[in-house]
């Protein structure tokens, strides 16, 4: 997301057919809150491949890309592409999301009120029904756990059909990989298991790395 050119291009794609669904919801979300903005899901997924979902916290004040992206350049989403590579996990078979799809107000990138995590928890459910094949989501830190477990206690008889799973693990920013080496090894290892385990319950076979 770095090189203007590849931004330029995945902008004027956010509304492709393989995301556009995704992206309406993006528009939405932002309209039902006056003054708010929802950054894009960049276009590399695929509503209809998606069967993982990557659950974070919030997008923070701004994303230059605007979009939730692991091409991003912050360490979460360096941390994340490389999980991704580790595993041999297709873009086109998960998709982000953040438990507060919305950006926070400058300074305020600290963990959700439970006020904010309940206000996405409605945009969570929805978001899941554009993606009717994911059936394991992967939630990343103490905000995204709290999003997920709310979101199974609504008993969605649609969630409920898949089978839906949730996996907790660490968020991959840089104050949870605070460690020696060794530790920030052994994370980044529970998150790949995480990661592992779901692609095998839902049949997807890992990328053989170039």
């Amino acid at each position: 997301m770095s090189d203007p050119t590849y931004r330029a291009q995945q902008w004027e794609q956010r509304y492709d057919p393989q995301i556009e669904d995704v992206n309406r919801l993006c528009d939405t979300l932002a309209e039902s809150k006056p003054g708010s903005t929802v950054p894009y899901i960049d276009p590399i997924h695929d509503v209809d491949g998606c069967k993982i979902v990557s659950l974070f916290s919030n997008p923070g004040a701004s994303l230059p890309s605007g979009f939730v992206s692991f091409e991003n350049d912050d360490p979460s989403s360096i941390r994340m592409a490389g999980i991704y590579e580790a595993v041999g996990l297709r873009p086109d078979a998960f998709m982000p999301w953040n438990a507060h799809p919305w950006y926070l107000p400058e300074g305020k990138e600290r963990a959700l009120t439970m006020d904010q995590i309940a206000d996405g928890v409605k945009p969570l459910l929805t978001f899941l029904q554009q993606v009717p094949r994911a059936s394991a989501l992967v939630a990343h830190g103490a905000d995204a756990h709290k999003a997920a477990r709310r979101l199974m206690k609504l008993e969605n008889r649609a969630i409920a059909k898949r089978g839906f799973k949730i996996y907790e693990v660490r968020s991959p920013g840089e104050r949870a990989f605070k460690g020696t080496p060794v530790n920030q090894e052994l994370w980044l290892k529970e998150i790949q298991a995480a990661y592992t385990d779901a692609m095998g319950r839902a049949g997807i076979r890992a990328r053989q790395s170039i």
